[in-house]
C-alpha cells in the first residue's frame, strides 16, 4: 500500500481495537475537529475501536472567493443541485478508500469498518460507502446531503445494498438545510435502503442527544 495517504488523527478507545470508524470533517475543519468526541461517546472497554479522523487537503473554494482551505471538494454554487464539485468528490472518495483498504490490510474485517462524515465529510461517506465493493459495517451521515442522487440507482454497489445507515440533521441548519438531508434519506429509501433518520433542535452542529444516539448506533453495529 502506498504511503502517500491522507494524514489523519488516530484515537483508540482501548488496546487492540477490533473495529474502525473513519470520520470525515466538514469544510474548513481538520481531523482534530471531531477527535474530542470520542471520549464523549463513552464506548465500553469491551468494544475497543480505532477512530481515524483524516485531514482534507487544502483547495480553492469558489463560494468563499476562491480562498484556500481544507475541503473535500470545491463548492462552486450554493444551488442545491450543483453544490458539490463531482470531480473533487470522486478524488476525495478515492483517498478515503485508500484508508479503508489500509485498515482491511491491517486486519480489520470490512463489516467492522464504519464510514462517518459531517457536512462535506458526509457527502464523501455517502458517495464512497454506497459504492464500495466490500460490505462495510455502516454509514453515518451527519448534517449532510448526497452528491448526484440520480446516479445512485446505477452506481450503487450490490455489496452494500443492506448497509446500515444513520442520518442526523439539525432542524434549524442554515448551512445544509434539513430539506437536503431529507432528500438524501428519500433517495436511499427509493433505492431500497432502510436508513435511520433523526433530527435535533440545533443548527449546523452536533448536540449531546445526537452523540448519545451515535454511541448507541455504533455499539449496535460493531458489537
Amino acid at each position: 500500500m502506498s504511503q502517500n495517504h491522507l494524514p489523519f488523527v488516530e484515537v483508540n478507545t482501548a488496546e487492540n481495537p477490533q473495529a474502525c470508524v473513519i470520520w470525515m470533517h466538514g469544510l474548513g475543519d481538520s481531523g482534530h475537529g471531531f477527535s474530542p468526541i470520542v471520549p464523549e461517546l463513552q464506548l465500553p472497554d469491551s468494544l475497543p475501536v480505532k477512530f481515524i479522523f483524516p485531514h482534507a487537503p487544502n483547495r480553492a473554494v469558489t463560494v468563499n472567493n476562491g480562498m484556500q482551505m481544507p475541503a473535500w471538494y470545491d463548492i462552486k454554487s450554493l444551488d442545491f443541485n450543483s453544490r458539490a464539485d463531482v470531480t473533487g468528490v470522486k478524488e476525495s472518495a478515492a483517498q478515503i478508500k485508500q484508508l479503508v483498504d489500509m485498515q482491511i490490510e491491517a486486519g480489520f474485517a470490512p463489516d467492522k469498518i464504519i464510514l462517518a462524515g459531517f457536512s462535506q465529510g458526509g457527502v464523501i461517506a455517502y458517495h464512497l460507502g454506497l459504492r464500495l465493493d466490500v460490505a462495510i459495517g455502516g454509514i453515518m451521515a451527519l448534517s449532510t446531503y448526497m452528491c448526484e442522487p440520480d446516479l445512485l440507482a446505477t452506481e450503487a454497489s450490490e455489496a452494500n445494498r443492506q448497509v446500515p445507515i444513520f442520518i442526523a440533521h439539525g432542524e434549524q441548519d442554515p448551512v445544509v438545510p434539513v430539506m437536503l438531508g431529507q432528500m438524501a434519506r428519500d433517495t436511499l429509501i427509493k433505492n431500497g435502503y432502510a436508513p435511520q433518520w433523526q433530527t435535533y433542535t440545533m443548527q449546523h452542529s452536533v448536540c449531546m442527544q445526537e452523540i448519545e444516539a451515535i454511541s448507541q448506533w455504533l455499539q449496535a453495529r460493531l458489537a
